[in-house]
């Protein structure tokens, strides 16, 4: 603004000098005439109308759960023409509740049913605590769900963390889309590992039969077998639930090193557990009004593609033309022909947060004005990649809020829709 004004003022300016001229006025008479009006035109109060502007509409954002830490990040997002939003939490509950749970064979029964709770707790870093006088569990919403479904089943991870000692583990990693805890087991050791089953499976050389709670008779895992259990897998996930695999083996001696490539193999494969987590309220009607805005809403997550799509569906984001993408399926594609047909995914399922950063380049690249959520460290790069980054204020961590522009209070896509609205009004009164 200010550029077009100076620019603006320069070529009336000397156009007055001329017309004075060629009238004949005296030329230093012109000359303090033109610069008078030049020092007239510029508007010195604009900074100030327009910071006060801004600051007043930020003081209204926070009222509303958007703490804005950069202040013309205000105007970029009544710009923005895309959002890109992690699904888990802030387009859904983050309430996890386990529905499902099956074997290798697409059944569990009790004994079954049992084991894999007793394998999928133990893999947790969830901590017992009394929530409202009544014992629960505190932690990440995925690992809170498997505990408490534990617990309900009767099975006590406290106990079973005193009978075997968890001495280390193998945190989970976006990349590697597993965790593994290791637990003194007799004279050995038990290793426990929780993750994606499209991942999971191909670590995997037996499976489990079942015979009784303390015994459990294991086979070679075939092709067909692993074939049975990807089908259950997809079955799930078309129920829109969230599904992790469980998988453990017994080692008489750990190695010197703790090398994922070691720890991580020739395991024994037990079952899935499958978890809902509802769309949050006000989630559906606030992805219809960007739609109704020209905003395109597109949601990003690790989910697998089916779980993705079928929530997606549900709240109104992937539509019947648009396309849904996996991370490897972007691996194999350029960013030239990512950046070609962008526009046209509205879902990105079983991605590493680097594909965020080539996500949030693909979209700029057609002119779009992007924002970008993101909640952890990794995510950093997307978050300063994008016009405006977003962080989670009660689940991101202090790196991704440093890295945002602003920080949702609440964690809920509907704060975004209502700061965008805001934007829109601010950016208005300044014009």
């Amino acid at each position: 603004v200010g550029k077009i004004l100076a620019i603006a003022c320069i070529i009336i300016c000397v156009l007055i000098f001329v017309i004075g001229i060629f009238k004949k006025i005296p030329i230093i008479e012109m000359f303090m005439t033109s610069v008078g009006l030049a020092v007239a035109a510029i508007p010195e109060g604009l900074p100030a109308i327009v910071t006060i502007m801004l600051s007043i509409g930020v003081t209204k954002m926070a009222k509303k759960n958007s703490i804005i830490r950069k202040l013309p990040a205000v105007e970029t997002l009544g710009s923005s023409s895309v959002i890109c939003s992690d699904k888990t939490g802030t387009l859904t509950q983050n309430k996890m509740t386990v529905t499902e749970v099956r074997n290798c064979f697409g059944r569990a029964n009790s004994n079954e049913r049992k084991f894999i709770f007793e394998l999928g707790t133990m893999c947790t870093d969830t901590t017992e605590e009394r929530i409202n006088g009544k014992l629960g569990f505190v932690g990440e919403a995925t690992e809170v769900a498997i505990s408490n479904a534990a617990m309900e089943e009767g099975v006590s991870k406290s106990f079973l963390y005193d009978e075997m000692k968890r001495i280390n583990d193998i945190p989970f990693d976006s990349k590697r889309k597993m965790m593994t805890t290791i637990h003194k087991y007799g004279n050995g050791y038990r290793i426990i590992t929780k993750g994606a089953p499209d991942v999971l499976i191909k670590k995997c050389t037996h499976i489990n039969q079942e015979t009784s709670i303390d015994n459990f008779r294991q086979s070679d895992l075939s092709n067909s077998q692993t074939q049975t259990i990807q089908n259950e897998n997809l079955k799930m996930a078309q129920k829109a639930l969230r599904v992790l695999g469980v998988a453990y083996k017994y080692l008489e001696n750990l190695p010197a090193k703790l090398d994922q490539e070691v720890i991580e193999n020739n395991m024994t494969f037990v079952g899935l557990i499958g978890m809902i987590d509802p769309p949050r309220e006000g989630v559906k009607e606030a992805v219809a009004t960007c739609r109704k805005a020209g905003i395109k809403t597109v949601m990003i997550t690790g989910d697998h593609i089916i779980t993705a799509k079928a929530i997606a569906r549900e709240i109104g984001i992937l539509k019947p033309n648009d396309l849904a993408i996996t991370g490897n399926e972007l691996d194999n594609i350029s960013q030239k022909e990512l950046e070609k047909n962008i526009m046209q995914y509205s879902v990105f399922a079983r991605v590493s947060p680097e594909h965020k950063v080539r996500i949030v380049k693909a979209f700029r690249s057609t002119g779009a004005v992007v924002a970008m959520t993101g909640d952890g460290v990794n995510d950093a790069p997307a978050l300063k990649n994008a016009d405006i980054g977003i962080s989670m204020g009660l689940n991101g961590t202090d790196v991704a809020k440093n890295a945002s522009d602003m920080i949702l209070t609440d964690d809920n896509f509907v704060t975004i829709v209502e700061a965008v609205k805001q934007g829109r009004n601010i950016f208005d009164n300044i014009k």
